[in-house]
């Protein structure tokens, strides 16, 4: 039994593929084939069912996968050693971004942390939550910034910063009149979205009203965006109003920052956390994407180290 079989066997069980498996792997469908059947005639039990499509996994199989994540995610502990004495980082880190944080805090991210940790190859995506979720399970990426909580099992949660939502309105608005806006102020009619699958998306709703929808079929079109900076837009040419992470204000000139209003309490927030697979080991090069990340994040909305693993904000509800 090797090492290497067991990483053939964890894809097998995760891509329901040896085709895929073999991809992601990096070698030929024959030579993880050979392996696989290799490891099953010395351990004297058949993995995966190789007549059902997608390949299916027997009950023994399924054993042996999670024990093999586990000599797996133990392995790694020997380059999480190796890491803790040397006076330099190195290696490779996956890191997913959420679409609404990644324009705020990449570009500055991706070349400061090049600079103070130049042997890390550090590889970065943005992806939404439901495929972060995947990718974690997958072991397609070690880590992801994102809105929590999650709930999910089998997630590591780390939370490293909580961000005010903001209405951002149109320069006719009633609202901006105050200088600090309710529930009442939010047009519900007029008011700009992203699209479903967007965890903002969901806090907006949530603020707002589940009449929303229902309000938003009398205009005259619907547009819905995947992108933040596309709704402000379309406040600026189309009117209206939208709700956005404070971080997306940074840049505002004089005239968008008037246009910004700041909610009563309680104040609505989202509350970020880095997170992780449960079998996650990298610490060392974790801890240095959390200090990259926190330089670029006011000191007022940073959660404090100590509370990192436990510490929950809800969204406050308008």
């Amino acid at each position: 039994m090797t090492i290497t079989q067991l990483e053939y066997v964890v894809a097998v069980a995760t891509y329901k593929s040896f085709v895929a498996a073999a991809e992601k792997c990096f070698v030929t469908q024959p030579t993880l084939s050979m392996q696989i059947q290799k490891l099953e005639d010395e351990l004297g039990v058949k993995l995966f069912d190789r007549n059902k499509h997608p390949i299916g996994i027997t009950a023994m199989g399924e054993a042996i996968v999670q024990q093999a994540q586990i000599i797996l995610a133990e392995c790694e502990k020997i380059n999480e050693l190796i890491q803790t004495q040397q006076s330099t980082v190195s290696g490779t880190f996956r890191l997913a971004v959420i679409p609404t944080i990644a324009p705020y805090l990449l570009p500055g991210l991706l070349e400061s942390y090049h600079q103070d940790y130049p042997e890390v190859k550090l590889i970065v995506n943005e992806m939404e939550t439901n495929e972060i979720l995947v990718a974690l399970k997958n072991n397609e990426i070690d880590a992801a910034l994102l809105s929590t909580p999650l709930e999910e099992n089998g997630i590591k949660e780390y939370p490293l910063f909580t961000e005010p939502l903001v209405a951002y309105f149109s320069k006719d608005e009633a609202a901006l009149k105050k200088r600090l806006v309710s529930p009442d102020d939010i047009a519900l009619d007029r008011i700009w979205l992203l699209n479903e699958g967007h965890c903002l998306r969901n806090q907006v709703l949530d603020l707002c009203s589940d009449q929303v929808k229902k309000m938003q079929k009398e205009r005259p079109y619907k547009y819905e965006s995947s992108n933040v900076e596309t709704l402000r837009k379309m406040v600026d040419r189309n009117k209206g109003l939208t709700i956005l992470p404070e971080l997306a204000t940074t840049e505002f000139d004089e005239d968008k920052i008037e246009r910004v209003r700041y909610f009563e309490n309680p104040e609505p927030v989202r509350e970020i956390s880095i997170v992780t697979s449960g079998h996650f080991v990298k610490m060392t090069l974790l801890q240095t994407i959390i200090d990259s990340v926190l330089k670029f994040i006011p000191e007022k909305m940073r959660v404090q180290k100590g509370n990192r693993k436990i510490l929950r904000i809800q969204s406050a509800k308008l």
